[in-house]
C-alpha cells in the first residue's frame, strides 16, 4: 500500500458538486493499494499512519500523533499512486490492485481506522473526486507499505 499523508487544518472531499467527506484538523490520507498488498500491508498502514508524529507539541516540535491530538482523518482512494512512469509519458498502472480488492482494502481501512476512535471520513472509491485542503506546515509525508521509499 501507498499513502500521500498531508497535515490539514481542515479538508472537504466533493463528489458531482456534494461534500461527500470533510474533516478539520488531522490527516488527508492519499490511499492506493497495489497488487501484492495482503492484510499485513494493511496493519502496518494503519498503525503507522496513525501513529505518525507530526503534530506540534507545546514546545513547537513535531512530536504528537493524530491519536494524541484527537485529530481527525480523510481517506480518499487514489490508485495513481502506483503510476510508473520510468518508461515513456503515459503512466502505467500494472502493478495497481484490482478495482475489486482495492476498494476491499479501502474499505479495511477506514473500518479499521473508525475501530480506533478516531473520527474517520472518506471519498468515493472509484469516483471523480474534487478534493481540496489547508495543508498545515506544510507537513507531507509518503509511505509505502513495501519500504520501496
Amino acid at each position: 500500500m501507498r499513502a500521500v499523508v498531508q497535515r490539514v487544518s481542515e479538508a472537504n472531499v466533493k463528489v458531482d458538486g456534494n461534500i461527500v467527506g470533510e474533516i478539520d484538523k488531522g490527516l488527508l490520507v492519499f490511499l492506493g493499494v497495489g497488487e501484492e498488498d495482503n492484510n499485513d500491508d494493511l496493519e502496518y498502514m494503519v498503525g503507522k499512519i496513525l501513529g505518525l508524529r507530526i503534530f506540534e507539541d507545546e514546545n513547537g516540535k513535531m512530536n504528537l500523533s493524530l491519536e494524541d491530538i484527537q485529530g481527525e482523518l480523510l481517506i480518499v482512494s487514489q490508485f495513481t499512486l502506483y503510476g510508473d512512469v520510468r518508461k515513456g509519458r503515459r503512466p502505467s498502472f500494472s502493478t495497481s490492485a484490482d478495482p475489486k480488492i482495492a476498494e476491499n482494502m479501502y474499505e479495511q481501512f477506514i473500518k479499521k481506522c473508525k475501530e480506533k476512535g478516531i473520527k474517520t471520513e472518506k471519498g468515493i472509491f472509484g469516483a471523480d473526486m474534487e478534493v481540496r485542503l489547508t495543508n498545515q506546515g506544510p507537513v507531507t509525508i509518503l509511505i509505502d507499505s513495501k519500504k520501496v521509499f
